[in-house]
């Protein structure tokens, strides 16, 4: 017999502050990290859907030494990977590629070196 919780993975944030309780270190595990136990990052964006209120519930956080080149690449890729799931999602090419443009329009405004 299967549980429920034999179909759980957790996925766990920690967010060390300083002593102005701005972030100075984000870490995140996740049962599936592949080849690593936790990383450690420098910014997250966590977006969740509340059904029942037709809202998003958000949480943008950042450590102080987040430097603005960074912000501008991670605001950018974050861009792409929202154009690539809402493609998944809805399977609409014009409206997808219509963000796709924008994304080449936003790294060419922030002077953002596409390799």
């Amino acid at each position: 017999m299967t549980t429920m919780q034999d179909n759980t993975k957790q996925i766990r944030i920690a967010v060390e502050l300083d002593k102005e309780h701005v972030p100075s270190e984000i870490r995140w595990s996740a049962d599936d990290l592949q080849g690593m136990d936790q990383a450690i990052c420098k910014a997250m964006f966590l977006a969740l859907w509340d059904h029942s209120r037709k809202d998003t519930l958000k949480l943008d956080l950042w450590t102080r030494d987040m430097t603005v080149d960074e912000m501008k690449i991670f605001f950018h890729q974050t861009l792409v990977s929202m154009a690539d799931s809402l493609e998944k999602a809805i399977q609409d090419d014009r409206i997808t590629g219509d963000m796709r443009d924008f994304c080449e329009y936003f790294a060419e405004k922030m002077e953002i070196k596409q390799g």
